[in-house]
């Protein structure tokens, strides 16, 4: 286990750098997209991720990391809108906006270790395809969450779908940067 959260800090290190990067070229635009655009955004890349694994021609030159790190990304922000809301211009400085990912990536990590813990690093034996429908399926219970204006009789609710499609696109990461 302790491999596996030195390995978690590496991906997320890797995902942070790009988020500060782009924070510096666009500030907080993000800060506008309401959930289900970023549910949507989070969509597409797990879509495009899914048809890297299937099939044999690539017209653009970007492989599945970039893409994965764009939905952890993505998730972190979603976690983020949820808890300040969205707004109509953008209002986070860098140092502001890191601090809150900062947060968000220490609460998921928490989360990650606990679940291991109990499923005793399962993941470990999981394909990449696996993880990808795992990411797709819980992009399809958010946006029906979302449809049902967050609410849910049973379920865990939107954060914590987004909590564990970080974690399965760091599960993801580590798995290809292993290969």
């Amino acid at each position: 286990m302790q491999n596996t959260s030195k390995q978690y800090d590496a991906v997320i290190n890797t995902c942070r750098t790009l988020f500060i990067n782009k924070m510096t070229d666009y500030g907080s635009a993000w800060r506008i997209l309401r959930l289900p655009s970023l549910t949507d955004q989070i969509f597409i890349k797990a879509q495009r991720i899914r048809g890297l694994q299937q099939n044999d021609v690539r017209r653009v030159d970007e492989g599945e990391q970039s893409e994965f790190i764009g939905i952890i990304n993505y998730c972190i922000m979603a976690l983020i809108q949820l808890d300040k809301g969205v707004v109509e211009q953008p209002d986070l400085s860098t140092e502001e906006a890191t601090a809150l990912y900062d947060e968000k990536v220490a609460l998921t990590k928490t989360l990650m270790q606990n679940k291991n813990h109990d499923y005793g690093e399962a993941w470990r034996d999981m394909r990449v395809s696996s993880l990808t429908d795992l990411i797709l399926q819980k992009l399809l219970r958010v946006k029906q969450i979302e449809d049902n204006s967050g609410k849910t009789l049973v379920s865990e609710g939107i954060d914590a779908n987004y909590q564990d499609m970080i974690n399965y696109a760091i599960f993801a990461l580590i798995h290809l940067t292993e290969e």
